[in-house]
């Protein structure tokens, strides 16, 4: 008889796996069953959280030896020393963590994991493990000690609103439903994270399904419903297969199916992939696709909760939203309720990107003000350069200045600054990033992605993209600028959805808190930042110049002409200012103006 005594944790990560983790994982995989250890030593893929640039890595366990920086010629060494000897290879171990704090108390200017406890550290295709992470017990408790109405009580104490980005009280979203009349009743997952940069749920269902479905049944039983959907993209494989094992697993444990825990009640659950549309992140468009209608939203009223999918009282939440609720009944209501703000309690995760040192999923206390996330937790920004700007919510979110680095992350407090928290995307820009040509990037996505069932979204902002890419190209003209407030205006009054009032936002923001790069483009034809190409001229100042041909021999259109040890000069109508010439000088002489 044999039996697993590592558990290998290896990384999946996307930045990983471009250094070469394909590789490493590949010899171990090798190594392993050469020395005949593939009955003792079980490797599984999970993603990684925090930074990624030390290359290939995995966690043993149970000893939580963390290797890191890893190539496949190291791998053979490492497997002898570690699975054979059993000895710890020092020299490719990640640096000593910092001590972590024990139990989660009030609001603090840092992390504190709630929904991703799990990730990482449990292997998500082994239900055992987390059941000993107390796993199924808020479940059972809930089946064999509370009524419905007790549920929805202990959820309205704790204070958790969706975490899809309305913010919607989840208790009182879960009571419409239970009032509603009708039968069946259906419980929707909605899995669907079509934000650039955005992988908050795809990492949970990859690292800890479980607790997505434990929650989900909490509800299911609370409002009666007797099946549930999860609306996955399946640009997410990695998460479907994971969250397959795991509802089949459920299942052959008595957790899902009929007469669950031994009760009356009966819930299963079914994956339903999407093809990738934004707009199906929408619940009216979301419910449409679970029908295997074209995904495009419609009118409301009726809401979901009472007329929902098939024409039946539906609940929705998403990912994040259910994968609190275990943690909430097994720990008390009082206990997530004492971190946060007196109307947004708990915690949030967002997806850190863009110009700051550590990119990642994060998970903070809400309140924590934008400051500290930008530089407590990520870092700073990148290259130490100066904060120009940080964008909250997704493509539809709002691009704030540095004067409300100290505001709080809340949802009303985003609200009220003309932002929103969205589903938990936040991409930080520094001070050389073109604030227009940022408007014009989101609007090109939720351009792209508008499914054109109405007007106002589907003509206004294809004409807002032209306006913005005019601009950028130098073309702007007198009278843009007034027609980018009267188009953003009209859009968000008169769309249907979410996504057409929310699309204008990245260009209102920007023409509020940088209208002066705009008259910049649009007066003086100047890009301040230097970034769009029609707007900046490359030439070279004589007196740095020393003639080393450095920057003609890397010139891709043979722009730059000179001798040796002369002063070198830039033809403008050659030059397509693509920057080379600038990045290869060794003496500061390429000037963009």
């Amino acid at each position: 008889m044999s039996y697993i005594r590592s558990h290998v944790l290896f990384s999946n990560d996307p930045t990983v796996l471009e250094q070469g983790g394909v590789e490493v994982k590949h010899a171990l995989l090798d190594e392993i069953k050469k020395h005949n250890l593939v009955d003792e030593v079980e490797v599984i893929d999970t993603p990684r959280i925090g930074d990624s640039k030390s290359g290939p890595e995995f966690i043993v366990y149970p000893e939580g030896y963390h290797y890191i920086g890893l190539h496949a010629a190291d791998i053979p060494f490492l497997v002898e020393e570690q699975f054979l000897k059993g000895r710890v290879v020092e020299k490719f171990l990640a640096p000593a963590a910092k001590e972590k704090t024990q139990e989660l108390g009030a609001p603090t200017p840092k992390e504190v994991r709630v929904v991703l406890r799990n990730c990482g550290t449990i292997n998500p295709e082994n239900i055992e493990e987390y059941i000993a992470e107390n796993g199924y017990t808020a479940l059972a408790k809930v089946l064999t000690d509370y009524t419905p109405d007790d549920v929805l009580e202990i959820v309205k104490a704790s204070g958790l609103r969706g975490r899809g980005g309305a913010g919607f009280p989840t208790w009182l979203k879960w009571n419409l439903t239970k009032k509603a009349e009708g039968s069946p009743k259906y419980l929707i997952c909605n899995a669907d994270e079509g934000d650039p940069g955005a992988f908050m749920n795809r990492s949970v269902l990859e690292s800890d399904p479980h607790s997505v479905i434990e929650g989900m049944v909490i509800a299911a039983y609370t409002i009666g419903a007797s099946q549930g959907y999860v609306y996955c993209r399946a640009e997410y494989p990695i998460a479907v297969k994971t969250l397959n094992i795991a509802i089949e697993q459920a299942r052959n444990y008595g957790l899902l199916g009929d007469h669950i825990f031994g009760t009356d009640f009966s819930f299963d659950l079914e994956v339903r992939k999407g093809a990738g549309a934004f707009v199906c992140g929408e619940e009216t468009a979301l419910i449409r696709s679970i029908e295997g209608k074209r995904g495009e939203p419609y009118p409301k009223p009726p809401f979901p909760a009472t007329q929902g999918v098939f024409g039946k009282p539906t609940n929705i939440n998403n990912v994040e939203t259910y994968a609190n609720i275990p943690q909430i009944i097994f720990r008390g209501a009082e206990w997530f309720a004492s971190m946060g703000t007196e109307k947004s309690k708990g915690t949030k995760t967002f997806a850190l990107a863009g110009d700051v040192k550590k990119t990642g999923l994060i998970e903070v206390p809400f309140g924590i003000t934008l400051r500290e996330i930008v530089y407590d937790v990520g870092g700073g920004i990148k290259n130490d350069k100066g904060f120009k700007a940080i964008q909250t919510g997704g493509p539809m979110g709002g691009c704030l200045p540095a004067a409300y680095l100290d505001l709080p992350v809340d949802y009303e407090s985003l609200t009220s600054a003309g932002s929103m928290m969205g589903s938990g995307g936040m991409v930080v820009m520094d001070d050389e990033t073109c604030m227009v040509d940022i408007a014009r990037f989101f609007m090109e996505f939720t351009q792209a992605e508008s499914c054109g069932k109405c007007v106002p979204c589907r003509v206004g902002t294809k004409r807002i993209l032209e306006i913005l890419t005019r601009i950028c190209d130098g073309k702007g003209k007198d009278g843009d600028i007034e027609t980018l407030e009267m188009l953003c205006s009209q859009i968000v009054e008169d769309s249907l959805c979410g996504l057409g009032k929310g699309a204008p936002n990245p260009v209102i923001s920007t023409l509020k808190h940088f209208r002066g790069e705009y008259e910049a483009h649009i007066y003086e034809k100047k890009c301040p930042a230097k970034t769009c190409k029609a707007l900046i001229h490359y030439s070279i100042n004589p007196e740095n110049c020393v003639g080393c041909t450095l920057c003609a021999r890397n010139c891709p259109v043979n722009a730059i002409s000179g001798s040796p040890k002369q002063t070198h000069i830039i033809d403008p109508d050659v030059c397509i200012r693509c920057g080379i010439c600038s990045q290869v000088c060794n003496y500061d002489a390429v000037v963009v103006t």
